[in-house]
C-alpha cells in the first residue's frame, strides 16, 4: 500500500506525504476543480452571462449527488463502472471517429511552448490531470470493490488490484491517444485556440454543430462526476482511518461542503494556485512509483529510498519557494542551473545523485554491518 511504500523513506516523511497527497488530490484542489471544470464545459457554453449563483446552484448539486453516490464506496463498481464509464468511452469514440470520418485540413506544426519539445512540454502537463496523485490514493477503494465482489484472501485481492491497474492503464493510453488526435487534427484548422478545451469545444461543434456541445457537456459531466466521487471515497475512507472517532459520512459530507465552497472560486484561479503544488508534489510521486517496480532489484540498498526522495523534494521544494519569489541564497542559484530546470524537470539530476549516494551508504552500512557481526564473533 502507499504507507508501506512511503514509510521506505522515512515514517515521519510518510505521515506527512500522505496527508498533503489526500489533501491536494482531495478537498483543497482536485475535488473543487471536476465542479469548476464540468460547469465551464457544461453550463457556460449555454448561457448567454454567467453569474455566480449559476456556479453556486450547480456546484450544491454536482456535489450533493457525488455525495450521495460516494457513501455507499462498496457500490462504485456498480454505480461507475457498469454504467458511467462506458458511458464516457462511447461518447469519446464518438468524437474521435467524427474526426476519422469527417477529418480537418490536416496536423498543424507545434508552436508556442509545444515547439521543438512537444513530448516534454505534454508531459509536464500531465501534471495538471493528476491521474499520478489520484492513482495512489484509489488502491484502497479498488481493493474495498474487489472484496465486495466476493474475493477476500489478500493474495488474491492484490492480484485482482493489479490487473483492475493495467486494465485502467490500457485504457487511459487510448482514451489520451485519441484526445491527442483530436487536438493534433484541429491544430492547423483551429490554430487560435487557448487552450485543450477550447480545441475540444471548436472541434466538436465543427463536427456535430449545436449537438456536439451538448456531446461534449456529457463527456465533461461524467468524467468530473466519477473523479468527484472516487476522490470522496479514498479521502474519506483515509481521514476516517486515522481519525475514526468521526465517521466515514462525516468525512465525506466535510469533504464535500468544503470542495463546494472552493469550487465557486473558478476554475482559472483553481488551476492558477494548483500548478506549482503539483509541479513540487509529482516529481516525489514519480520517484516513489518507479522506486516501487525496482523495490525487487533494489531492495537490499534501503538508503536509495530517503536519499533518491530526499533529493527530489528539496529540489521541487526550492523551485516552489521560487515561484513565489522566496529563494534560498546560493541552493536557489543551484537548483535554477541545474539542466532542465527551465522545462520542469530539475528534479530528475539531483533524483540520480540521491540514487548514487543511497548505492553508496548502502554499501557502507552492510559494510560495517558485517565488520561488526566479525568482531562479536
Amino acid at each position: 500500500g502507499l504507507y508501506a511504500l512511503t514509510s521506505r523513506v522515512h515514517r515521519n516523511f510518510s505521515m506527512i506525504y500522505i496527508l498533503i497527497l489526500y489533501l491536494t488530490v482531495g478537498p483543497f484542489l482536485a475535488i473543487p476543480r471536476t465542479a469548476s471544470t464540468s460547469f465551464s464545459m457544461a453550463v457556460v457554453p449555454f448561457v448567454s452571462e454567467v453569474k455566480g449563483s449559476y456556479q453556486l446552484v450547480y456546484s450544491i448539486l454536482f456535489f450533493g449527488i457525488a455525495m450521495c453516490v460516494a457513501l455507499k464506496p462498496e457500490k462504485l463498481t456498480e454505480y461507475l463502472g457498469k454504467k458511467l464509464t462506458p458511458c464516457l468511452l462511447i461518447l469519446i469514440f464518438v468524437i474521435f471517429l467524427g474526426c476519422v470520418l469527417h477529418p480537418t485540413k490536416g496536423m498543424g506544426e507545434a508552436v508556442g511552448v509545444y515547439e521543438g519539445k512537444a513530448a516534454l512540454q505534454g508531459f509536464f502537463d500531465g501534471y495538471q490531470t493528476l491521474d499520478t496523485l489520484a492513482a495512489l490514493n484509489f488502491g484502497m477503494i479498488i481493493a474495498m470493490n474487489i472484496r465486495a465482489k466476493g474475493i477476500k484472501t489478500e493474495k488474491a485481492v492484490v492480484k485482482e488490484t493489479i490487473y483492475a491497474g493495467w486494465v485502467a492503464g490500457v485504457v487511459l493510453v487510448f482514451v489520451y491517444g485519441m484526445l491527442a488526435y483530436i487536438g493534433a487534427l484541429s491544430s492547423q484548422q483551429f490554430a487560435g485556440a487557448a487552450d485543450g478545451t477550447q480545441t475540444l469545444i471548436v472541434m466538436t461543434q465543427y463536427l456535430f454543430g449545436k449537438v456536439g456541445i451538448i456531446l461534449l457537456a456529457f463527456i465533461f459531466i461524467i468524467a468530473c462526476f466519477n473523479t468527484c466521487v472516487g476522490l470522496l471515497s479514498c479521502c474519506g475512507k483515509y481521514f476516517n482511518e486515522i481519525m475514526p472517532k468521526i465517521s466515514y459520512r462525516n468525512w465525506v459530507f466535510l469533504f464535500a461542503f468544503v470542495s463546494m465552497l472552493i469550487s465557486n472560486v473558478g476554475l482559472q484561479n483553481i488551476l492558477k494556485f494548483s500548478a506549482p503544488i503539483l509541479n513540487s508534489l509529482y516529481p516525489m510521486a514519480i520517484v516513489l512509483i518507479l522506486l516501487a517496480y525496482a523495490h525487487p532489484f533494489i531492495k537490499k540498498y534501503k538508503a536509495i529510498y530517503p536519499w533518491m526522495v530526499g533529493f527530489s523534494t528539496v529540489s521541487s521544494l526550492i523551485e516552489l519557494l521560487a515561484h513565489y519569489e522566496i529563494k534560498i541564497p546560493v541552493l536557489t542559484t543551484v537548483i535554477e542551473k541545474i539542466p532542465g530546470y527551465e522545462l520542469g524537470f530539475g528534479w530528475i539530476l539531483p533524483a540520480l545523485l540521491g540514487l548514487m549516494l543511497g548505492i553508496c551508504v548502502s554499501y557502507i552500512s552492510v559494510d560495517n554491518e558485517y565488520q561488526r557481526e566479525e568482531s562479536i564473533e
